[in-house]
């Protein structure tokens, strides 16, 4: 049994969740049994529950009533995956107490140092420093949608564009870009989360060319409309871009700096910059949009969940 244990809010995002959800539906299919373990987050859970997928609710930051050893005995728990974000060592050491294989996905808190595999796709500054018995880092280990692979497409030139920053948009960074694509004279289609809370702000500076979609059962689904897409620094740039869906970044948190300048370094995004000083020329330039959508597709793999079920299976 796999338990899968993830932290979703408004001020952490939801991508930790969607990526985990990605995993167990590959878990599913390959009928290994699993758990998810996520924190009170009510959109997270109506998520869950609209997808069948069975979770039980936990108070990740409680360091001392060790619920991570009832959860493990109650279930049968033989390894234990962490995609948290910050992990702390009293919590990797709950886990390791019960003898069970522990894993952790780009994680930055003390307690990556006691996982026995570390999953650092989206490590690319500092990478020697990662903490954990056996460290698999770079892009061969994204865990991407699997159905990206059912709607790649070439984009020749920009006509439509999609702005999609995050399952909560932390930051508000949506209600920003809207505003400066109608100072430029653009238009765009405006997909935002169910952990969004801004739709006043929103609705105020989207004019009568802007169409608002809400949380689409299937982003990339979505993304085969268009020909770019103007996003955060997290996973979702990667399935745009691995899609042959050209990308505008702009980094809601420090952390994805390194993720929007390793994209532009590629050659299929443009990095904008953090969301506290945007370069609002990334937006005006001219793209070579046909070459970006070469890029993405031909260096972004999609294979990273089935090297990751690789190295879960023997543990």
């Amino acid at each position: 049994m796999l338990a899968l244990c993830v932290e979703a809010s408004h001020q952490r995002g939801m991508g930790h969740l969607f990526r985990m959800m990605n995993l167990i539906t590959y878990l599913q299919a390959h009928e290994r049994p699993n758990i998810m373990l996520v924190n009170e987050h009510a959109p997270s859970l109506e998520i869950l529950l609209g997808a069948r997928i069975p979770f039980e609710v936990v108070s990740p930051d409680d360091l001392d009533s060790d619920w991570e050893s009832r959860l493990i005995k109650r279930y049968g728990i033989t390894v234990w995956v962490n995609d948290r974000l910050d992990t702390h060592i009293r919590h990797a050491e709950n886990v390791k107490r019960q003898n069970i294989k522990l894993v952790t996905f780009d994680d930055r808190g003390s307690g990556a140092a006691a996982a026995d595999v570390h999953i650092a796709a989206l490590v690319f500054d500092g990478v020697e420093s990662l903490q954990g018995r056996k460290i698999l880092s770079g892009i061969e280990y994204l865990i991407l949608n699997p159905d990206i692979d059912k709607f790649k497409r070439r984009r020749i030139r920009v006509e439509r564009i999609i702005v999609t920053l995050g399952g909560s948009d932390t930051y508000g960074v949506t209600v920003r870009i809207a505003a400066l694509l109608k100072k430029l004279g653009r238009t765009a289609t405006v997909h935002v989360g169910p952990g969004f809370e801004r739709y006043d702000s929103l609705m105020r500076v989207m004019n009568a060319g802007f169409e608002l979609k809400a949380h689409v059962p299937s982003l990339v689904r979505e993304f085969a409309q268009y020909d770019l897409a103007i996003t955060g620094g997290g996973i979702t740039a990667f399935e745009a871009n691995a899609s042959g869906l050209p990308s505008i970044i702009v980094a809601n948190e420090t952390f994805e700096i390194p993720v929007g300048k390793f994209l532009e370094r590629l050659g299929c995004s443009v990095f904008a910059g953090h969301h506290s000083a945007i370069d609002e020329t990334a937006f005006e330039r001219p793209l070579d949009v046909e070459t970006m959508s070469l890029v993405g597709m031909q260096r972004i793999p999609t294979s990273g969940i089935r090297a990751i079920y690789r190295e879960l299976q023997p543990l």
